[in-house]
């Protein structure tokens, strides 16, 4: 089964890029939705409250996202902490996905992954191609407000993000999205038919 990454800052156009495939055909997993997922998971919620405090839940005892997000990205030593309690949660949860997807027979699954690292350093040494999706700074934090999120938190989080350099290092194929979504979809697509063809 082959397992192809995408990677990107935030704003780049992951999930466009993700989607251009998915509509091939390609099954996905999305892990920002896994580790949505696992704030759900009561040994997950009493680790962020020993860690944050209880202010990181909210009155239905859910996780608050906002709060973790202003506690966790205030600097590269909490957003370790928040990576300890979630990451071997994320990664056993991705890992019995791909077993799942592996038995039912899928030739591919692409991954969007927004916390990459490196190919050593995080699930993506499992990747047989890493796609890099790259925008222009100013441009990427202008896409991420527009979705709704602050843009002092989108200029924390992306600073705590690897760079378009280092991104470019490690991946396999790049794609530069400083045009419309329909522009970044169709390269993708064109990139997956060349692919395909040539195995």
């Amino acid at each position: 089964m082959d397992k192809i990454f995408v990677i990107g800052g935030m704003g780049a156009g992951k999930s466009t890029a993700r989607k251009a495939l998915v509509d091939q055909g390609l099954e996905f997993i999305d892990l920002d939705q896994i580790g949505h997922e696992i704030h759900h998971w009561q040994v997950v919620k009493d680790d962020l409250v020993a860690a944050f405090g209880d202010d990181v839940l909210d009155e239905n005892g859910e996780v608050n996202r906002p709060v973790l997000a202003r506690k966790a990205f205030v600097s590269p030593a909490e957003t370790r902490k928040l990576n300890r309690i979630t990451q071997p949660r994320i990664e056993d949860a991705f890992m019995t996905r791909l077993d799942e997807l592996e038995a039912e027979g899928c030739p591919a699954v692409v991954i969007e992954y927004s916390v990459f690292k490196s190919r050593q350093l995080s699930l993506a040494y499992l990747a047989d191609i890493v796609i890099a999706v790259l925008a222009p700074l100013e441009l990427r934090i202008e896409r991420a407000v527009a979705s709704g999120f602050d843009e002092k938190d989108v200029r924390r989080r992306i600073a705590q993000q690897i760079t378009d350099a280092e991104r470019i290092e490690q991946a396999d194929v790049v794609f530069n999205n400083d045009g419309t979504k329909e522009e970044l979809y169709n390269k993708v697509i064109d990139w997956w038919n060349e692919y395909t063809s040539a195995i």
